[in-house]
Formats: C-alpha cells, structure tokens, sequence
C-alpha cells in the first residue's frame, strides 16, 4: 500500500462524509413547488419560531451554568469543591430524552412529588397549578441539564490556562471579586464559553428524543412526521434543507469565533495559585451553586430511573435485552471502528502532504457534526431508495428475481449515517493527539526508511494510541444514543436500545423504557469517567486544555 493510495482513501472517507449532505439538498429541491408553498405557509413559521426559542433558552442557559460553576471551582476552595470539580461533568453520559423520561416519571401528575403534594394538602386534581413538564420550558430544561458540560469543561480549560495577573490587579484597584470576574476574567474566556454553549446549540438542533417525548414541534419533529406519519419525502427533504442551513449557519459562527480565540497572556496562571478559600455561608453557598446541575443531571434521574427499572419487571438477562444489547455493541462498534479509520486516513493526509486540498477534505468530512442525524438520514435514504428500485426493476424485468430492499434494508446503511454524523468528533481527537507530535518527527522517520504507509503504522499510531482509544470509545457511545438516524434507517427487524427506549416510552409505559435508558447511560459515563480522570491527572491545566480541544469538533 503506497502513500498515495492512503490519500485517496482520504478523499474516498471526505466524500461518503458529504454525500448525504449533498443528497438531502438535491432531494429538497427536487420536491414539488407546492409541497414548499404549503409548507413555507403552514408548518415552516411555527417550526422556526420553536426551534429559535429553544436554541436560546438552551444557549444562554447552558453559557450561565457552565461559566459560573467551572469559575467557582477552578478559583476557589469550598465545602467539596474537589468532588464537584469531576462531578459536574457527569451530566454529560445521560441521553437528554432519558432525562426527559425520568423527570416525567418524578413530576407528571401520576408522580411522586404531585403525589406528595396532593397528600399534604388535601387538594384535588384541580385546585392547584404545577408546572407542565411536557412543554417547551420542560425540554429547554432537559437541554441544559445534560448540555451545560460542554460549556463547563471549555471554560474550565480556559479559566486554569489565564493569566492570574490582570484579575489579581483589578482586586488591588478595588474591584469586588464578582467585577473582577465580569470585567476581566471572562471577557478573557468569551471564546470557550461560546464554543461551548455553540455545541450545545447544535446538539439541541438535532435532538429528536426529547422534544418528541414532550411534543414540542420542532424541525426534527417535522422531519420524522413528513417521513412516516404523511409519507411525505419531499416535505421531509425539505424541511432538512431548512434545518440543515440553520445548522451551517450555527457552525460557521462557531468556527469564525473559534478563528478569533486567543490566548489570555503569560503571567502566573490560576492553576498555578493557591485558592483562596470561602467559609461560612459563603462557600456552603457555593457548594451548593454547584452541587444542583449534578443533583438534577445526574443523581436523581439515576434513582429515578432505578426505581422505575426494579418496578418494570423486566431483567436485562432476557433474551430480548441481550439481544437488543448485541445489536447495539456491534452497531456501535462497527461504526466506531470504520469511523476511526477514516479519521486516521484524512488526519494522516492533512499531516503528511498539507495545503488547500487536506484543509478542504478535513472541512467536508467535519461537516457532519453540525447536521442534524434525521438530515443525514434523510439524504441517504432517498437516493438509496431510488437506487434499490431501480435495482429490482431491472432484476424482474430481465430475470425476474424481485431483490427486495438490497440497501436500503441492511444496516450499513446505517453504519454510513453514523460515519458521516461522527467523522468530525474522531477526526478532532485524533488531531488533537497528533498536534503534541513535533513536525520534524515524520522527517526523522523517511530518513530512517519509513515510507507513508510504515511511517504511520509505526510512528504515528503509537505516538497517538491514546486519542485513537478516546475517538474509538466518543464514537461508540454517540452511535448508542444515536436515535433519529436509527429510528428512520433501522430494517424492521433490527432494533438497539435507545429505539426501544423511545419505543416504550412513546406508549407511556415509562417503567419499562427505565431498563434501556439505564444501559445507555451507562455506556455514556465511558468517555465522561476518562475525562474526569484526565481532569484529575498531573499538569491539569494542559490536559484541560487538550479535553477542550477535542470536545470542539471540526
């Protein structure tokens, strides 16, 4: 295998990744103008509007959330400030339509805490008013519970990798220690914060689960209603395209505000300092600040869910689950690995032979994060779906076999979804690994024999076998939760867990979507335990910065 061959395969991996992106705008224009005037006067505005309003609640909410928290403990030493420190990350391992399941299970009106409530009082059904959880707000809330980490770990990495000095001179001018912090601190850590409260807006796009749960009519609702509720595949392209330059829209602002981060200045860094500690009802105030994201993201959907699983009365031993379970791990380890691979593959060429063309592979294959999976789904499934008929007539006109679904049937279909969807997540760990590799080390390893294909087997690869793992196991576990995708590509007799979590809980039957939903999260806390870990390690600032870097796709 030759250098250039690799290269190819890099340009191979950059067009699947492109492809259904492509194929959704080709089918939307396709469409019929009728189906857009119906569209543009009836569901579009409603869609829009819904869509724009749960973007900022969850922006600014997730922004707030994540700046305050990983200030205070990055600054200060409280009451479990050191626990805190690891445990506000863990959040990030719940689906947010898990969440979603387990906090209607706690508040909807059959609930505990209603429940309770009603027995304190004596009231009835009607003679009190308690929040709706099934609404816009309830999913807004579901959003930034499970999303306000990425936010929190980017401002994190930027808040220890500061200079100390400026803010140390605006306390000596007088400033209280919260103007210090508005006025210096985070003008300073702006660019992470927006990153990560971009990614959460783009995860909030493409979420499917929860808004669905909680019949919140959002793009993703109306891609999957078009699909399979009015067998409307024009209307359903076309409602990608819609969502689809919302998302590009989205990810061009974060990648021009990434382009304009700088670094904060030389200086005593606030890793480096000894934390001034806060006491009394100070620091119990802000242990507590930062003890509730994890309550309601982590330990009470957790019992909740608990509760709910052991009162189900199904086991996860069944063949059933070890079935669901099976198709999952391979679904998601299929798809990891061959997503990995391609990383490496364009990774590999943007290293070894730079210029415009790596820097537009890479681009094209990174676009996938920012599409929504219904979006991707739907631009693989209709040009496919032409292509299997096309197939089937030829047989029966010319042998008369009838082939049935060849493609569009079978889960690789499935498997391509999932690499186009999760290129750029590995494709940016790897990076990220790569990037601590000085460039004169490819020098040094021609000049001793090692031409393109031995140069990465044995110098590349084992220098970053760590960010391979870290990519390898991000992947795995977004295919797991992956659930609009699934739900449109999945043959019919193959299904994973979090289709059967929506399932269940798409009937009400709450208890029983507890067991799959627990599973999920548990796979979800792999990569979360490795970056708590990675944020408790020797020289923690630099490694914070690195947990950054890769969580900040493209």
């Amino acid at each position: 295998m030759t250098e250039r061959l690799l290269h190819r395969l890099a340009w191979i991996v950059a067009l699947i990744c492109v492809a259904p992106i492509v194929a959704a705008a080709l089918a939307a224009f396709a469409g019929d103008l009728k189906t857009w005037r119906d569209i543009l006067s009836s569901v579009l505005p409603r869609y829009a509007l819904t869509t724009l309003t749960l973007v900022v609640i969850v922006g600014i909410s997730t922004a707030v959330i994540g700046s305050v928290t990983a200030w205070l403990v990055t600054v200060y030493r409280f009451p479990g400030s050191k626990w805190l420190e690891v445990a506000l990350a863990l959040p990030l391992a719940f689906p947010a339509y898990v969440l979603a399941y387990a906090y209607t299970s706690l508040l909807d009106h059959p609930g505990p805490v209603q429940t309770l409530l009603r027995d304190v009082t004596g009231w009835g059904p009607r003679d009190y008013w308690f929040p709706e959880i099934r609404s816009l707000g309830g999913a807004a809330m579901m959003l930034t519970i499970v999303l306000y980490p990425y936010v929190y770990l980017l401002a994190r990495a930027s808040f220890r990798q500061q200079s100390a000095n400026a803010f140390l001179v605006a306390r000596t001018l007088g400033r209280s220690p919260i103007k210090a912090f508005w006025r210096v601190a985070l003008p300073m850590a702006r660019p992470a914060i927006a990153g990560g409260a971009l990614l959460a807006v783009m995860e909030t796009i493409a979420d499917f689960g929860t808004v669905a749960f909680f019949n919140v009519q959002t793009f993703a609702t109306g891609i999957y209603q078009s699909w399979f509720s009015l067998g409307d595949r024009a209307a359903a392209a076309q409602l990608s395209l819609c969502l689809l330059s919302f998302a590009m829209l989205l990810a061009g602002l974060e990648r021009a505000q990434r382009g304009k981060a700088r670094t904060a200045g030389r200086g005593a860094r606030f890793e480096s300092m000894e934390k001034p500690r806060l006491r009394g009802p100070v620091g119990w105030g802000a242990a507590c600040l930062c003890l509730l994201p994890v309550l309601l993201g982590f330990v009470i959907p957790v019992i909740m869910l608990g509760h709910m699983a052991i009162g189900s009365g199904q086991s996860l031993l069944s063949d059933r689950y070890l079935g669901l379970m099976g198709n999952s791990v391979m679904l998601a380890g299929v798809a990891a690995g061959l997503t990995v691979v391609g990383a490496i593959l364009i990774g590999f060429r943007a290293r070894t032979n730079p210029g415009r063309r790596s820097r537009l592979i890479v681009i094209g294959a990174g676009l996938g994060y920012a599409v929504p999976g219904g979006v991707i789904a739907v631009g693989l499934m209709v040009p496919m779906a032409a292509l299997d008929n096309a197939i089937d007539a030829v047989m029966e006109a010319r042998f008369g076999i009838n082939t049935g679904l060849l493609i569009t049937g079978s889960i690789w279909l499935m498997v391509l979804a999932y690499v186009a969807r999760f290129m750029a997540a590995a494709l940016n760990s790897y990076d990220s690994g790569m990037a601590t590799v000085p460039a004169h080390f490819d020098a040094i390893g021609r000049s001793l024999g090692q031409p393109g294909p031995k140069l990465l087997w044995r110098v590349h690869l084992p220098v970053a076998r760590t960010s391979v793992l870290t990519a390898l196991l991000i992947v795995f576990v977004d295919v797991m939760k992956e659930l609009p995708a699934t739900l449109i590509l999945h043959p019919f007799n193959f299904s994973t867990l979090a289709v059967q979590a929506h399932r269940l809980a798409a009937d009400e039957r709450l208890n029983e979507a507890a067991v799959p939903s627990l599973v999920l999260v548990a796979f979800g806390l792999i990569p979360v335990i490795i970056l708590c870990r990675s944020l408790g390690a020797s020289q923690p600032g630099r490694r914070a910065a690195r947990i950054g870097t890769s969580l900040t796709p493209g």
